[in-house]
């Protein structure tokens, strides 16, 4: 458009020079001829638009938004209509605790109250993108920071209203897939009311209130220590049945041995023992009808 309008200012100062001094008059056809080839070239260009790969262009004529959108390319427009580019492609929105890891300075967490009224804070990464269909709507209604006027209000609101379903401890652990498949729901629906398709919402982290975490740290060392207790109990109760067994084994050994051995027996082999052995002896004992039995070892 610039370039057409420099055209139509060389065109005119051609006519007015035209009327002005003789002595100018012999450079008016040039300088006409100049501004109808500028007056070209602006129109061309103007009327060529090119689109960037992952974007697409709404057309805007005097406020009025064309319907048809320009896919990625070359595309021939009138020259007199203003595109607007919209980017398609999966955009990300952070809202997070940590400052500067979102698009918003500082402390942009949703705090949320849960079920048995405690404060709970959640980060949330939002992944989204223009239906290119539903752009020039977007363009309508919206406008092109939709970032701001929907993906951040709905989820946040959309956020509170799920949370309040769920207490805090079941957010934390047993419930959070069940509570991200919930808002994934009910955001997706809203979005894409309003153009824009949900891709996937990210629960980065939940954080509970100081009191719980306490709680909850102090009811697993209490789990821990009661899981050591009962191991300590099984082990005593192992070495106290090794021991008994033990002391069975003792018992039956020495019944055995009172039960078992006669007087014969014992002869035998204390006559058995002294007969290895190096040394000559001559050892006198009874048989029992008290006479004496005469052994030489030698």
């Amino acid at each position: 458009m610039a370039i057409i309008l420099i055209g139509i200012l060389i065109l005119v100062v051609g006519f007015v020079i035209d009327r002005a001094d003789p002595q100018f008059r012999k450079y008016r056809t040039t300088i006409k001829t100049v501004g109808v080839i500028v007056i070209v070239i602006g129109i061309t260009t103007a009327s060529v638009v090119q689109v960037e790969p992952g974007q697409v262009g709404v057309q805007k004529l005097f406020g009025k938004v064309n319907e048809r959108i320009l896919e990625s390319g070359l595309n021939v427009i009138n020259p007199l209509v203003k595109v607007v580019m919209f980017d398609v492609r999966t955009e990300n929105y952070t809202m997070s605790a940590v400052r500067d890891e979102g698009i918003k300075q500082g402390d942009d967490a949703i705090r949320v109250l849960s079920a048995d009224g405690l404060e709970v804070i959640v980060d949330l990464t939002v992944l989204y993108r223009v239906i290119p269909a539903a752009a020039p709507r977007i363009l309508k209604e919206v406008g092109t920071d939709y970032r701001n006027v929907l993906v951040r209000p709905i989820c946040r609101t959309k956020i509170r209203d799920n949370a309040v379903y769920y207490d805090a401890v079941a957010l934390y652990s047993t419930k959070r897939d069940e509570f991200q498949s919930r808002i994934f729901s009910t955001i997706e629906e809203n979005l894409k009311e309003r153009g824009l398709m949900l891709e996937q919402l990210l629960v980065r982290n939940i954080t509970l209130p100081e009191s719980v975490k306490a709680a909850i740290e102090s009811k697993i060392n209490a789990e821990q220590e009661a899981q050591k207790m009962t191991f300590v109990l099984q082990k005593e109760r192992q070495e106290a049945e090794r021991k008994r067994v033990e002391a069975q084994g003792i018992a039956d050994y020495q019944r055995i041995l009172s039960t078992g051995l006669s007087d014969r027996l014992l002869q035998y082999e204390m006559i058995k023992a002294i007969s290895v052995s190096p040394n000559s002896k001559l050892i006198f004992m009874t048989n029992g009808k008290n006479l004496p039995v005469m052994v030489d070892t030698k």
